[in-house]
């Protein structure tokens, strides 16, 4: 074995030409464990651009441009769902890409909805309004830091409470709506709800489908084909209403089927409580006490 095989990985940082760190990942391969310098490229460009789409919403937030900053946070939710979908295709998942995609989520769907929102409407109303938009902050890195220790141990096809991404479809989606619309209190106390809403929705233990089982390399049937054709032309015509119908539908099932579940859950037992209480008063009636 060479000299230069047997340096530690210290040594070959130390030995590299820019005083940057020379990223090693260890992964399992086989029985073994193999050691991988460098990152990949392709599927970070796309966390990359997610990054800056969710920075360049909080910067238009901020000028007054509300709805460059709510079509700059869904062209993020655009990029993030195709970063991680690249990397399967392409067979260039690693565990750098998966807490650099969860970094680039914090910013364009915590912080960026978060500052919007505020910027927009919770501005107006003062303390509130600021805590308002960091709980919703807040929950989002909750909801992240849950969903990366939930990896492997929950169910693909579903989501343990409201998504990110999803929340901040919400929260940009009504700002887009009511870019143009004069602010006042009552309408700024409807949105710091909305917020809160969204925020404890991603903290919930409401499940929620993931469409992460849909085979897009697979062939599907046409009708499928002319219903996505269909989806694409109804949000053309009114971006920004359709998409806060879908986001507050969407945001919706999950409380709906969690309640749904819960009323199949009590009704059988109500069933059982009162053929129970049938039952003795038809013993009662075929033997009737006498008296003592």
């Amino acid at each position: 074995m060479s000299q230069e095989s047997e340096k530690s990985v210290g040594e070959q940082e130390d030995d590299s030409l820019l005083p940057f760190d020379e990223h090693v990942e260890e992964v399992q391969e086989g029985d073994k464990k193999v050691r991988h310098r460098g990152v990949y490229l392709l599927p970070n460009l796309f966390t990359t651009a997610a990054l800056f789409s969710g920075f360049y919403a909080i910067i238009t937030a901020t000028q007054g441009k509300f709805d460059v900053a709510a079509i700059a946070i869904f062209v993020a939710m655009l990029l993030d769902g195709m970063d991680g979908r690249v990397a399967r295709l392409t067979n260039t998942s690693s565990a750098f890409g998966e807490q650099y995609d969860s970094l680039s989520d914090m910013v364009s769907f915590g912080l960026a909805p978060a500052l919007v929102m505020f910027n927009w409407a919770l501005a107006d109303l003062g303390k509130f309004g600021w805590a308002a938009a960091f709980g919703f902050a807040a929950c989002a890195a909750l909801r992240l830091a849950r969903f990366n220790t939930q990896i492997g141990k929950v169910d693909k096809g579903e989501f343990v409470g409201l998504a990110s991404p999803s929340a901040a479809a919400l929260i940009a989606a009504t700002v887009w709506t009511g870019h143009d619309v004069a602010m006042n209190v009552p309408l700024a106390i409807l949105a710091a709800f909305m917020t809160g809403v969204a925020a404890l929705l991603m903290v919930s233990n409401v499940r929620y489908t993931s469409f992460k089982n849909i085979d897009f390399r697979g062939r599907v049937p046409f009708v499928k084909m002319l219903v996505v054709v269909l989806i694409f032309v109804v949000v053309s015509i009114d971006p920004p209403r359709v998409l806060l119908g879908m986001a507050l539908i969407y945001a919706a099932s999950g409380p709906a089927m969690w309640i749904w579940q819960r009323k199949s859950i009590l009704v059988p037992a109500k069933s059982t409580a009162d053929s129970e209480k049938a039952g003795v008063v038809a013993d009662e009636e075929r033997h009737p006490q006498g008296p003592a």
